[in-house]
């Protein structure tokens, strides 16, 4: 195995435990701010490896098992244990559930504000030449690099697919265009070819939308977007499914194992261009990994049963209703579900080794 190799399996069991760390953090302080007691933040999973100390009359603890986070509350499972999470008020209770979610959803908000705050955001307003081919009309006309286009005939341009539109309306006929070059307007005039060389427009130019610098308060908003996006996608991938757009062996869940493959193939492909930017490569691991979290804050809200979701299910009556379910009946479905998804995960991983993913 290379020096590469060994660094990215580092790389991802470090950032995928941090997540897990992080998710656990936010159920920790959820149960914190509303006074439930915490025994023990365990990283990794038992069997318990060592105490690294104790605060606050929480245990944090090593396990030997490298993968994931855990938190335990007082009294989560036991209605008899006085001022413990299962006697505690809904409202208490459905915070620290929310926790850990929420708070991999906000790790996407910050990591994606960090992005954008480096790489700024395309300004999808302003069409912007980036490059123009040899011999075309737009070349004869005049038309540099950089040159902003503000009109077509008159008409004002806000984005590519309207620019577009204008020049296929006109193909064959003379067009004047009104630029924008060095803070001064210029006008040109070309005739749009109706059958322009394979892999070239009618105008003979590449486009482009110019880059907004963004600080990082700018940023917050766009990261928000982004997040509202990608959970939008993460609900519409059943439809699609079934629609047909996206391949069934693309969209198969995955262990752990799937998720480096996933993982090392797209850093593998992101190498040519780190290579030239090694700034790049931090921003793409972050990028991989922000999307990571938000995937892990909405699965973790799904009504399956023992995991957050399954769990909130349980509070809802009582919150509704004021009837509490028994909680021998919940502790029952609870372990039935995590059995089960154990049993899945088992399932998982066998199929990530047996049928490693491979990216399209």
């Amino acid at each position: 195995m290379s020096t590469n190799s060994i660094l990215m399996i580092v790389e991802f069991v470090v950032a995928l435990s941090l997540l897990a760390g992080l998710h656990e953090f936010g159920h920790f302080l959820a149960a914190r701010l509303s006074k439930i007691e915490v025994e023990e933040f365990g990283l990794g999973f038992p069997p318990r490896m060592l105490t690294l100390f104790k605060s606050g009359g929480t245990q944090f603890t090593l396990n030997w098992i490298p993968f994931g986070a855990f938190v335990r509350p007082k009294g989560e499972n036991d209605p008899n244990v006085p001022g413990g999470m299962a006697t505690a008020n809904p409202w208490r209770k459905l915070a620290v559930l929310l926790g850990g979610p929420v708070m991999n959803l906000l790790i996407g908000v910050l990591v994606f504000s960090f992005i954008y705050s480096q790489v700024g955001t395309p300004n999808t307003k302003v069409v912007q030449i980036l490059d123009v081919s040899s011999g075309s009309p737009a070349e004869q006309a005049g038309i540099q690099k950089n040159d902003v286009v503000l009109k077509v005939d008159g008409v004002t341009i806000d984005s590519m697919d309207q620019l577009r539109s204008e020049v296929n309306s006109k193909l064959g006929t003379s067009t004047q265009f009104t630029l924008l070059r060095d803070n001064q307007q210029v006008t040109v005039s070309l005739v749009p070819r109706v059958n322009p060389p394979e892999g070239q427009g009618a105008m003979g130019v590449i486009l482009t939308n110019p880059v907004i610098t963004l600080n990082w308060f700018q940023a917050v908003p766009y990261a928000i977007s982004m997040t509202g996006q990608q959970i939008g996608e993460f609900f519409m991938l059943p439809v699609r499914l079934i629609q047909g757009a996206i391949p069934a062996d693309q969209a198969r869940l995955v262990s752990p194992v799937g998720m480096y493959d996933i993982y090392s193939q797209v850093r593998q492909a992101e190498a040519p261009s780190e290579t030239n930017d090694p700034g790049l490569a931090v921003l793409n691991i972050l990028n991989f990994f922000g999307f990571i979290s938000i995937a892990l804050g909405i699965t973790n809200l799904l009504p399956i049963p023992a995991v957050d979701g399954g769990r909130i299910l349980f509070v809802l009556p009582e919150l509704i209703l004021r009837k509490k379910v028994p909680q021998s009946y919940e502790n029952a479905i609870n372990a039935a579900g995590f059995t089960l998804l154990l049993l899945l995960m088992a399932f998982l991983f066998i199929q990530d080794i047996i049928n490693p993913v491979v990216l399209r």
